[in-house]
């Protein structure tokens, strides 16, 4: 029994190793430029809203449509790495590294700050605001110098769970499977997961899903944020955020990407969120860490990247002491 559960930590402390190389091709060839498997994928999901979109049941017909859509590559996958398990070792773990590798954007993340971050250091307001307008949603075109630093470092820490903490967290838990499901349920999301007319109800089902698979992740980004950075100032922008979350008017409309960006925000010792522009719009967006603190600024944006890489280290070291310890114990 002893020997089945210190194989079971050697499988643990596996999972970390393949995690680390993961990263580190990301690192050293960040996304693929061509033949990413998730424009594809993205092609196949407008086909489908397409199609399926516009019936007497929308809500019905997005929930099952979701199903298919996660639940088909996931059992493949699933079932490949079962036999795999059985037929070759190497395969298995170089089945897994490649999802994982796929489903990571760290590098990626880091370019696209530094595409708004260079103009802002250049004084070349007009090509940040393009920039960063490919990283938020809101109206970028009168936003000035800090404001679009608040939003480029928003959009760091919140991705930040999306593109890495979250993908690990399901790795760890479920290897490459819950790797691709949560890829490819962020991917509906953030396709359907909007509260205008045509997908309200449709996106239904993705909006609810990926807030469901992101809540464990998000706090737990959140709290290696903490640990990254100015500690006592981050939780203390947390314990706020839960204070904002019980007032129905001024809670964000996800539960876990305002925790994450607060708690970043305070780990950075500035001040993001306030009132922004959606589609003409001016929407009320609740502050993110304390008002003592600092506003973002141009040299907040590199910071924010460099907060991401100590809390993924602080994730991994975690994983491995914990995976050492009990190998150390029961073998």
């Amino acid at each position: 029994m002893v020997a089945g559960q210190a194989d079971l930590a050697v499988f643990w402390l596996l999972l970390v190793a393949v995690q680390a190389l993961a990263l580190a091709v990301d690192a050293l060839c960040g996304e693929p430029r061509r033949w990413h498997p998730l424009v594809g994928f993205g092609a196949l999901v407008a086909c489908c809203e397409v199609r399926y979109n516009g019936g007497r049941h929308p809500r019905l017909a997005g929930t099952l449509v979701w199903l298919g859509l996660v639940g088909i590559p996931v059992i493949i996958l699933a079932a490949l790495l079962s036999w795999l398990w059985q037929w070759n070792g190497w395969a298995f773990w170089a089945v897994n590294l490649g999802v994982l590798y796929f489903a990571l954007g760290l590098r990626s993340l880091a370019e696209h700050a530094d595409r708004v971050a260079a103009p802002l250091r250049r004084g070349d307001l007009a090509a940040a605001r393009t920039a960063v307008g490919w990283l938020v949603s809101r109206d970028t075109r009168a936003l000035d110098a800090t404001q679009v630093s608040k939003a480029c470092v928003e959009s760091v820490l919140e991705n930040g769970n999306d593109a890495v903490f979250a993908a690990l967290f399901w790795f760890a838990l479920a290897g490459a499977p819950g790797a691709l499901a949560w890829r490819l349920a962020n991917t509906l999301d953030a396709c359907w997961g909007y509260r205008s007319p045509r997908l309200r109800q449709f996106g239904w089902a993705a909006a609810r899903a990926d807030d469901l698979l992101a809540y464990l992740p998000a706090r737990i980004c959140a709290f290696c944020y903490a640990l990254a950075g100015a500690s006592g100032p981050a939780f203390a922008a947390w314990r706020r955020m839960a204070q904002w979350r019980r007032a129905p008017e001024a809670a964000p409309a996800s539960p876990n990407a305002g925790i994450v960006m607060a708690t970043g925000a305070g780990a950075l010792r500035v001040r993001l969120g306030g009132p922004a522009f959606y589609a003409g719009e001016r929407v009320f967006k609740v502050p993110l860490g304390l008002d003592t603190a600092a506003e973002a600024d141009v040299g907040t944006i590199g910071r924010s990247i460099r907060l991401l890489r100590r809390a993924v280290g602080i994730w991994l070291a975690v994983q491995f002491f914990l995976g050492a310890g009990l190998y150390g114990v029961l073998r």
